[in-house]
């Protein structure tokens, strides 16, 4: 019953291609762990077991760890796409596209000249 409530955590989990899942069901509580890429892939999943389950849920145990914590995420540039764009998608701040272009310095020579799949690195703040 608890597993149903939480099946879209378990989906997204396997959309993001969580490594070493584990689900089990005890006492009425889910018990989930497994590892994410990045950071925000697992704040990704914390989001939506609190869109669920409320700020504080009860009915469920969550491990997940993040197998690269030198970096938030890697985003890999779509058409359109700024760093203005990307900025505001992973940190709510437009502004903070200063981050980004700093953390990828080596490919980036200009913050208004980026192209479609270059893969950037999203800097933890």
């Amino acid at each position: 019953m608890v597993k149903a409530k939480y099946q879209s955590v378990l989906d997204l989990g396997q959309e993001l291609n969580i490594q070493n899942g584990d689900v089990q069901e005890e006492n009425g509580i889910l018990k989930i762990k497994g590892t994410a890429k990045t950071q925000y892939e697992k704040n990704i999943l914390w989001d939506k077991i609190k869109t669920i389950g409320g700020d504080s849920p009860k009915d469920i145990k969550a491990d997940i760890k993040v197998e690269d914590e030198s970096v938030y995420h890697r985003h890999t540039v779509k058409s359109g796409e700024t760093l203005g764009k990307i900025a505001k998608h992973y940190y709510g701040d437009a502004m903070k596209y200063h981050k980004i272009f700093q953390a990828n310095s080596d490919i980036l020579k200009n913050p208004d000249l980026i192209y479609p799949d270059q893969e950037l690195i999203i800097p933890n703040l």
